[in-house]
């Protein structure tokens, strides 16, 4: 997390210069390399150094994309665009689950451990599709000569009529990006999302295995969540661009990802934590899409570059104080359920400061989003 801190807004500041095929190959390759040399770690140090170096390199990744996708898709579209590209956080559950608990059980093969061999094999799709991107990837919608001549024009010139609609109230400069009171408060918002997200992520398979269950079974029945979930998202972003509306869909969905984990603190059966542990997945999952809608509606160029990437970068702070929250409480109560309560708070304060951000700023979002969509 520091690494990956420190050098987000540089990292979105480059890609915005050079372009995102070149540094999103940057970011996938030496983010392969640098999660499979975890293999290597033999020590605390090694562990410490790689982990570090694992953010640094993975900076830049998630707002490079956000970024990437206000140049190609017009506002009225990009609640659903965004929910597809967040298809990949679920996608990495449903099927990196089951791989991983599969993998584990490769201990002794080639004198290797079984986290060994997850770290080696799951870093190679990074790999190839860093070079992938290199080779296929288009910077932006003047250069992409795939599309038909009518499209690229027709998507050239509805691109230039939004940056034109929203010229005179967006923020353009780099401080204006880093400093903007609702870019800090969108970074609160988000703060809670990645405290539920990451949870999920670092907690919900030590969760579902005290409940006596193999490290296979908790792939398999930790992939269940997502499935629901990606189908969820889907519909919630496609019903946000739909009605032209951001505030209440994010509402709804940190409640409800906060409901969800204060039913899990409490579920003694498997049935029922999969339940709960679903309710978050649809929760956390259909909150991002319409949330990272926002930060354009009042920044563009050098300060979208800065405002998204610091919006993630304090924003993913809460992946670290979440689930060391609950494992603090673990280790001093034996017991997640105080720790889940915790990052439930967090998802409830998001909730308000989504209300509050809406009133304050309102008028200014509404007169943006109503020139853009004509």
């Amino acid at each position: 997390f520091a690494g990956y801190a420190l050098l987000e807004v540089p990292s979105n500041l480059i890609m915005h210069r050079v372009g995102a095929r070149i540094w999103m190959c940057r970011i996938m390759v030496t983010w392969g390399l640098v999660s499979a040399a975890m293999m290597f770690a033999h020590n605390e140090t090694t562990f410490y150094v790689l982990r570090f170096l694992l953010g640094v390199a993975e900076a830049g990744f998630f707002p490079g994309v956000i970024l990437y996708l206000t140049y190609w898709f017009p506002a009225a579209h990009r609640g659903q665009a965004m929910g597809f590209f967040y298809f990949g956080a679920p996608l990495a559950f449903i099927f990196g689950s089951p791989l991983s608990g599969l993998l584990l059980e490769m201990n002794g093969v080639a004198g290797l451990h079984g986290w060994q061999w997850m770290f080696i094999l799951e870093a190679i799709p990074a790999l190839i599709l860093g070079v992938v991107v290199f080779f296929y990837m288009t910077d932006r919608p003047e250069k992409a000569n795939w599309l038909k001549d009518d499209e690229r024009a027709w998507l050239v010139n509805a691109m230039n009529a939004e940056n034109a609609a929203k010229a005179d109230g967006a923020k353009h400069s780099i401080l204006s990006g880093l400093a903007n009171p609702r870019v800090l408060a969108l970074a609160m918002i988000y703060f809670g999302t990645s405290a539920g997200l990451y949870t999920l992520g670092i907690w919900a398979p030590q969760i579902i295995k005290q409940l006596g269950v193999s490290s296979m079974t908790v792939g398999f029945l930790n992939a269940i969540p997502p499935i629901v979930s990606v189908i969820a998202m889907v519909l919630w972003s496609r019903h946000s661009d739909r009605t032209n509306e951001r505030t209440w869909h994010v509402i709804l969905a940190c409640l409800a990802a906060s409901i969800g984990l204060v039913i899990a603190a409490g579920a003694n059966s498997v049935v029922g934590l999969i339940a709960a542990l679903t309710i978050v997945n649809i929760g956390i999952s259909c909150a991002k899409p319409p949330l990272w809608s926002m930060p354009t509606m009042f920044l563009s160029g050098a300060a979208a570059a800065t405002g998204i990437a610091t919006i993630n970068s304090i924003g993913n702070l809460g992946g670290f104080a979440g689930p060391a929250m609950i494992g603090w409480v673990k280790d001093q109560t034996g017991s997640y359920a105080g720790g889940l309560y915790f990052v439930a708070g967090l998802l409830m304060l998001s909730a308000v400061l989504t209300l509050l951000l809406s009133r304050s700023t309102k008028p200014a979002l509404a007169t943006t989003a109503e020139a853009a969509a004509h």
